[in-house]
């Protein structure tokens, strides 16, 4: 099985890196995982146009069969359970292939939004997508933990 995580930026905070770095390591017994990042558009841009070049360059890096979760305030919000029970299904309907792509701070193109399979909403609080990456390495771990039947999940 495959994880792709599709991002905008790079991180640079080192608490941040070592805590991504620890949650792939830990995630590795269950599944590879592939950061795939792209550039954030300059600020300097309109929003509409800077959401269509990101929202390009990450739909780049999705396989057509891949099954594509987006991170949207807009999206979904899960109990833990109902969000393993996503992991699991998405697996499946995604040929062992699960794409999450988090989009940059101006939010996330309609293209994206239309070739999502599912929306999640991760919180009603903003977080930087920065953050967010650290948040859902840990959230799909502790769906593999359950879905497993492990100690972790309290």
């Amino acid at each position: 099985m495959k994880l792709t995580i599709v991002c905008a930026g790079k991180i640079k905070e080192k608490w941040l890196t070592e805590g991504i770095a620890e949650y792939t390591k830990r995630l590795s017994k269950y599944c590879s995982v592939d950061i795939q990042e792209v550039a954030d558009a300059p600020d300097t841009l309109p929003v509409e146009q800077a959401l269509d070049q990101e929202g390009k360059r990450m739909l780049s890096k999705v396989r057509p069969n891949a099954y594509l979760i987006v991170l949207d305030l807009h999206g979904r919000e899960m109990t833990s359970e109902e969000w393993a029970e996503h992991v699991k299904a998405g697996f499946d309907k995604g040929g062992a292939e699960l794409v999450l792509l988090i989009g940059g701070s101006h939010g996330l193109s309609k293209e994206i939004l239309d070739r999502a399979n599912e929306r999640l909403c991760l919180s009603p609080m903003t977080f930087t997508h920065q953050m967010t990456r650290l948040i859902i390495l840990e959230q799909v771990y502790r769906a593999f933990k359950i879905n497993n039947g492990e100690k972790y999940h309290k």
